[in-house]
């Protein structure tokens, strides 16, 4: 009996884990990372460039730069694994933030892998890459260290730093290399990206909800994803209100309540309401601050009086930066609402 049922034990393991698709724990951001150039959500333009570097065997050194999510690290990935294919792991030197790049690494580890020649059985020998993510957290003496090492090992080594902020990579370095701004990503190219993970997981969303998540991601394709995935996680019908509750992000109808009593209300009735609905939603009131700001844009009234709202705002929120007390920034914007108020009445008479 023992004999038979091992068989039936082993095809059972075979069906549960041979599709790594189905494997629920993984994060729908590494599940769903681009595994090749033609992948990549957007930026078509720089893909294409790269994509025709690489087959020429043309590649440069590369600075990649733009903000978190919008497919710098899954280009450079898609282009190794073109370029290598099963021998990327023997290819590719990859270092990011977690790990030490000081000096000592970069005079050490760095140059050690650079230096050595690669072989390649029955075909010409490949140039090897440097992958240096988040290289805008390098020290200035890692990145000086590293503009030699960069010139000395050309022949056999390409080098790519992937970063946020461009300026706080050093103009010795950017001038080796050849850079691209990686821009946050438009709306329909994250809409197109979200279509296809919900038609492969088969999920319930709404279009509001839809357009609710290319809204709160702005234009970072990770942050759409772990928004995704977490209101799935805490709701089985994606909706608008889900993914609003799910970010602790105040709904449009609550910012339009929240408005409409800063432009009626007097002080203390506004200050009052928006205080229970703070406490009832759990509300940050810089959430609040910057949907407000967005919600006057789109109301009319005199540019002058527009002007000053805005720049009370922005004093407000970057007050709210460095942590200052909830209740006086709110006292703080409804006086800048009760002022604005005064502005409009004395320029319709």
């Amino acid at each position: 009996m023992a004999g038979e049922t091992c068989p039936m034990e082993t095809d059972d393991i075979v069906i549960t884990t041979g599709n790594p698709r189905h494997v629920k724990s993984t994060p729908w951001v590494e599940k769903y990372r681009p595994q090749s150039l033609a992948d990549v959500a957007a930026h078509r333009d720089i893909i294409d460039t790269i994509d025709r570097l690489t087959s020429e065997k043309k590649l440069p050194h590369l600075l990649l730069y733009g903000p978190p999510g919008t497919g710098k690290t899954s280009t450079i990935l898609a282009v190794a694994r073109k370029i290598f294919g099963v021998q990327m792991h023997n290819m590719v030197l990859e270092l990011n933030a977690s790990d030490d790049r000081g000096i000592d690494v970069v005079r050490q580890q760095i140059q050690d892998f650079a230096s050595t020649q690669s072989f390649s059985f029955g075909a010409k020998a490949s140039v090897k890459l440097v992958l240096l993510d988040e290289a805008d957290a390098m020290t200035k003496d890692a990145q000086f260290a590293l503009r030699r090492v960069i010139e000395k090992y050309t022949k056999s080594t390409r080098f790519a730093l992937i970063c946020n902020h461009v300026n706080k990579i050093i103009p010795a370095l950017q001038s080796r290399c050849t850079r691209f701004r990686f821009a946050p990503l438009d709306a329909i190219h994250v809409s197109d990206r979200l279509k296809h993970v919900i038609a492969a997981e088969g999920l319930d969303v709404t279009d509001s909800g839809l357009a609710a998540l290319v809204r709160l991601c702005n234009g970072d394709m990770r942050k759409a994803l772990n928004i995704l995935q977490s209101t799935h996680m805490a709701s089985q019908q994606i909706t608008e209100e889900a993914v609003y509750l799910c970010t602790g992000n105040p709904l449009p109808k609550d910012i339009e309540k929240i408005a409409h009593w800063l432009l009626n209300e007097s002080f203390t009735n506004s200050f009052k309401h928006i205080s229970e609905m703070k406490t009832r939603k759990g509300l940050a009131l810089v959430d609040i601050v910057r949907e407000v700001t967005m919600f006057v844009f789109k109301i009319r009234m005199p540019s002058g009086v527009r002007v000053g709202l805005i720049n009370d705002l922005a004093d407000i929120e970057y007050r709210l930066s460095f942590g200052c007390n909830d209740k006086l920034q709110l006292g703080s914007l409804i006086a800048t609402f009760t002022r604005a108020r005064a502005a409009l009445v004395a320029s319709a008479k």
